[in-house]
């Protein structure tokens, strides 16, 4: 089917029905920018990497500082950074944007052909390289009630779209139970999706929900939604096919699953191909995709909340920021265009407060969401994972 739509198009229609129709009071959009963030792309040598980061470091506070959301934060821009291109000298760079405000470092990874223990193995030495060495990535509060047991705690982008050995060839992957050995070292929640027109995009679509591993792998095409916790913080648990016995640790980590934050997928009908065709509309930001005002709406109008929680909207974007024809996008009038334009739409204090967050300040409020918190999410950017200690 046309670009792979058969196996996300009755997730979208899913996703139209249950998307607010109307929601009293004002409405809070939450706005997050998730970067493939990838110096060594393409094979460049050490010069040109670094120079990638050194234009993120000289050119994306001058940008940020320009704008405020409701809580006089400016933009904030998360970089995925993976395993496999471990260098000191641009961490340390990005280190730099983190220490100015301007964002956050998680960890993205590529892998081919691996196994159980070496996905282990490449998580936790590089958690711990980027924790120790470099002061990132948050940990637990203390007053979290969070199953988490590792410290520090980390967000997660599995390169190639690749979650769970997804793609049809099995490449770039080669574990099917992704998603437990993640939870394990210490991922509170992934954020890879949406990957339409990939083969790799789960079924569920425009929702954030726990999803649990399969033997088959694609673990993370179905799960149970987030929703907003009464008295109880009960959470639905999956139904396993054939009664499999778990150890005492699977039991542990299939209390909660691992939390899935999909950012928007969908139909822009206002962008048609060949005049007729609605292109697909999946929350990139790139030198072709830029993100212009109609996107901007469509993004908030596919209103990605915590079931019973539709005040909060959720928007995750995605990019490969060091592409330059993407830097120069993420980097330059195309994107001070998109701030405007949340600001304008988006910022008013009546209708909608904007919120600029990181991938970890996001899933803070999700959680907040889920708990109940009410009013402003501004105050639960650290609720359950805290600051990393280089902010």
């Amino acid at each position: 089917m046309l670009r792979g739509m058969d196996r996300w198009l009755l997730g979208y229609l899913g996703s139209l029905l249950r998307r607010p129709r109307k929601v009293g009071g004002v409405r809070h959009l939450m706005v997050a920018v998730c970067d493939h963030y990838e110096p060594y792309r393409d094979g460049v040598d050490q010069a040109t990497a670094r120079g990638h980061v050194e234009r993120w470091v000289r050119e994306l506070p001058t940008l940020a500082d320009s704008f405020r959301d409701a809580d006089g934060r400016m933009p904030q821009h998360t970089f995925f950074y993976p395993e496999e291109e471990y260098d000191p000298v641009c961490l340390d760079g990005l280190g730099d944007l983190m220490k100015q405000g301007c964002g956050e470092v998680e960890i993205h990874l590529h892998h081919r052909n691996d196994t159980a223990e070496g996905l282990r193995e490449k998580l936790v030495r590089f958690r711990d390289l980027l924790h120790e060495r470099h002061g990132m990535l948050g940990e637990i509060t203390e007053s979290s009630q969070c199953t988490l047991h590792s410290s520090p705690v980390y967000a997660f982008i599995h390169g190639n779209w690749s979650l769970c050995n997804s793609r049809p060839d099995g490449e770039w992957c080669g574990v099917n139970e992704e998603l437990g050995i993640l939870r394990d070292t210490g991922c509170y929640a992934d954020l890879t999706f949406p990957s339409a027109p990939s083969p790799t995009q789960p079924r569920m679509v425009n929702e954030i929900y726990r999803a649990w591993d399969r033997p088959e792998g694609r673990g993370h095409d179905f799960g149970v939604r987030v929703r907003k916790q009464s008295n109880s913080r009960t959470i639905e648990q999956p139904k396993y096919e054939g009664g499999q016995e778990q150890n005492a640790e699977r039991r542990r980590l299939d209390e909660t699953g691992l939390l899935m934050v999909q950012g928007p997928l969908g139909l822009n009908f206002a962008r048609r191909k060949w005049g007729v065709l609605p292109r697909i509309e999946n929350g990139e930001i790139s030198g072709a995709n830029h993100p212009r005002a109609d996107r901007v709406r469509l993004w908030a109008r596919t209103g990605i909340h915590v079931a019973g929680r539709p005040e909060w909207v959720f928007v995750k974007l995605h990019t490969h920021g060091c592409v330059p024809a993407n830097s120069d996008v993420l980097l330059g009038d195309a994107m001070r265009a998109m701030h405007t334009s949340l600001q304008q739409h988006f910022n008013d204090g009546t209708a909608w407060q904007l919120h600029y967050v990181t991938a970890r300040e996001m899933v803070n409020i999700t959680l907040a969401a889920e708990a109940g918190k009410e009013g402003s999410p501004g105050p639960y950017r650290d609720y359950v994972i805290g600051r990393p200690a280089a902010l």
